[in-house]
């Protein structure tokens, strides 16, 4: 046999695996450069405030859709925080749901005082006839149909508050002069597809959501995180409030752009030890919230969202789908071992790195590295979840939330 004829093809391959090898790994390192970077300047929720609660209001109000596994939790939450001002209140909006939200919130109401902070339960009711709502657009508007607080904070039902998150936020919005005041929360996991997707996304969003530039004045970046949005009220009415964007799914970007491009101030911060959020409960809902913001988060660009899609793959399954590939060629093409054990050892690089970033997120954000291995399985998961991302927003089709049409 003609091994020189042989190997070339070989040896092309083989150098087309290494330098896609190499290139998981520079994408692995320039994470983790950047993450610690982003963490070191990004501005973070101050300690509670020693002096006493300010004299203002505050209406803390909770969207519910279908939440009646979360629903009582954050409920508990919010009723047992430090008290945030001299006159606050909780509003939890049932928004036409088909499950027992209504009567857990009811039932985790019953078990506090409910007189302090008063309490109260509505039914957002059918949406109008003729117009198109979607996501939790409707429930805060007839919320806001109530609402006379100087302050208005709108928290999801799969978030949780420590005792004194409210205090140390009102303060510090206070004190910043803020118009609209967000959290960004710490991603919880309990099921094995958080496990596998949410430590990565929470790095993803880490690298990509630029909170420098949104907390910058000067630029026309804006950026909230829905889970945890502080508003002056008087603001939020001068730019529409969730009336004014019924139809649009990611209504926290639209209503932080709508903040700063209205010349309010706008703040986002980091409230890790302050807010968790746990977002999905099994992979169906993973799958349905992930395929519903990729591409509108990567600002409905299709190649923005195929090629994050595509580095994500690159980065996290890539050197899992090589090392026992580097493996499999030693043995059977010993005549090109050097490359083999190159590609080996890049493969083996990749997947340290890996668990470098967990290490760091445990450091960092508390985060275990429950199931750190499987990343890679994590990694083609949200390389599916882009395409078809695109194609359910594109279309219309299967584009829902919670079984809600959103097209």
């Amino acid at each position: 046999m003609d091994w020189d004829v042989v190997l070339d093809p070989l040896l092309t391959t083989a150098l087309l695996l290494v330098a896609i090898a190499f290139s998981a790994c520079s994408g692995l390192l320039i994470a983790l450069l950047g993450l610690q970077r982003v963490f070191s300047i990004a501005p973070c929720l101050d300690a509670a405030p020693e002096l006493d609660p300010p004299d203002t209001s505050l209406c803390v109000v909770i969207p519910a859709y279908n939440e009646a596994d979360n629903i009582g939790q954050c409920l508990s939450s919010v009723l047992a925080s430090d008290p945030p001002c001299s006159d606050w209140q909780v509003l939890v909006v049932d928004d036409d749901s088909t499950d027992v939200t209504a009567e857990r919130a009811t039932l985790a109401a019953a078990e506090h005082n409910v007189a302090q902070p008063p309490f109260e339960l509505i039914g957002a009711g059918p949406r109008p006839a003729g117009e198109r709502w979607v996501g939790k657009n409707w429930a805060c508007t007839r919320a806001m149909d109530q609402v006379r607080s100087h302050w208005v904070l709108f928290i999801d039902a799969d978030v949780r508050l420590q005792p004194a998150a409210l205090r140390r936020a009102l303060a510090q919005a206070i004190r910043e002069q803020a118009d609209l005041f967000s959290l960004a929360p710490r991603l919880g996991c309990g099921c094995l597809a958080e496990w596998m997707v949410q430590p990565i996304m929470a790095s993803l969003l880490g690298l990509g959501f630029p909170i420098e530039a949104t907390n910058d004045p000067a630029s026309e970046v804006a950026f909230a995180a829905g889970p945890f949005m502080l508003f002056r009220r008087s603001a939020y009415e001068a730019i529409g409030g969730h009336r004014a964007l019924a139809s649009e799914v990611v209504e926290d970007l639209a209503l932080a752009r709508g903040i700063k491009g209205g010349g309010f101030r706008l703040r986002y911060l980091l409230g890790l030890d302050a807010v968790d959020l746990r977002m999905y409960a099994d992979l169906p809902s993973l799958w349905e919230g992930w395929t519903k913001n990729w591409l509108i988060g990567l600002d409905r660009d299709v190649g923005k969202a195929l090629g994050a899609a595509a580095v994500v793959v690159l980065m996290f399954s890539i050197p899992w789908l090589l090392l026992p590939s580097a493996l499999v060629l030693l043995w059977l093409l010993p005549q090109l071992s050097l490359w083999w054990l190159i590609l080996l050892g890049l493969s083996l690089l990749g997947i340290g790195q890996q668990l470098a970033l967990r290490f760091w997120q445990r450091q960092r954000f508390d985060v275990p590295l429950t199931y750190w291995w499987l990343m890679g399985a994590g990694g083609l998961l949200l390389g599916a979840i882009g395409p078809v991302s695109v194609w359910r927003t594109l279309t219309g089709r299967g584009w829902t939330w919670k079984g809600r049409q959103l097209a």
